[in-house]
């Protein structure tokens, strides 16, 4: 988006959709995390396309949360190191729960899914969720975040984030990597944590070089460094760094010629 640098919203056309009436939800604790893909995968199939959530969650990420926000828990008898949170929903009164278990029971056959957890009533639903929506509450009470919201191919999520996690353990010893989010459009909240004990303002002091780290593969990989937020302030460096000067160049001229005097949300996206 142009972060309304290039216009103002004066009306919005909205497309609405029938309300569910079939919704299953389901955690599933992975073999690893290439197993993701096979049950999103599979799940699209079963479906007939009706995937409406499939969140990757780590460890880590649920371990934060049971630590520092009321109502997680670990649904599991045993920990597991990669989890998914896959939802299917439909306006049809029924169908989807088959499907549901007919992925589960492949994947289990296949060895990509180790447990699986499925709601059967809203709150277990919604304790479901409380998992995945937790993992940023819970980060910020433990210490500093360099946080990056990041997108490449979701056949390409797992190397990604096999990728950028070795190198910044590379960089910084201790570093806890906290990667969760959108499988199913490709998009990876790829936030860093401060080793235990760690200074919070020393951490944060590597911001840039860890940003150049994690972006420097994303790139690499053909993905987009700014996937959900926008660039805004916090990201004009990066944009400079990774665009062609013949790019910013046309996106200066652009914006001079519809807003010439600079009145339309100033300081983001171009410096």
């Amino acid at each position: 988006s142009s972060d309304l640098t290039l216009g103002i919203v004066t009306a919005c056309v909205l497309k609405l959709f029938p309300r569910p009436r079939d919704i299953q939800t389901a955690l599933v604790a992975l073999a690893d995390l290439d197993a993701a893909l096979s049950l999103l995968a599979a799940a699209r199939q079963a479906s007939g396309d009706c995937v409406t959530a499939c969140e990757l969650i780590p460890r880590i990420g649920l371990e934060l949360g049971m630590r520092h926000v009321p109502g997680v828990r670990d649904p599991f008898e045993r920990p597991h190191a990669w989890m998914l949170l896959l939802e299917l929903s439909s306006a049809r009164p029924s169908g989807l729960r088959e499907a549901l278990d007919g992925v589960l029971e492949e994947a289990f056959g296949q060895g990509k899914a180790l447990d699986a957890v499925i709601a059967e009533s809203g709150d277990q639903r919604r304790a479901l969720w409380r998992i995945r929506e937790a993992i940023p509450e819970a980060q910020k009470k433990e210490g500093g975040s360099i946080k990056h919201d990041v997108s490449v191919s979701t056949s390409l999520v797992p190397e990604m984030i096999r990728r950028c996690t070795g190198a910044v353990e590379a960089a910084l010893p201790g570093i806890r990597v906290v990667p969760f989010g959108h499988l199913g459009d490709g998009n990876t909240h790829f936030n860093l944590t401060q080793p235990v004990d760690a200074d919070k303002q020393a951490f944060l002091a590597r911001w840039a070089e860890m940003n150049r780290i994690v972006h420097d593969i994303v790139v690499e990989m053909e993905g987009s460094i700014s996937a959900e937020h926008g660039i805004g302030r916090l990201k004009i460096e990066e944009l400079a760094h990774y665009k062609p000067a013949l790019d910013l160049e046309l996106m200066r001229r652009l914006k001079a010629a519809i807003d010439p005097q600079g009145v339309m949300n100033p300081g983001k996206i171009l410096s």
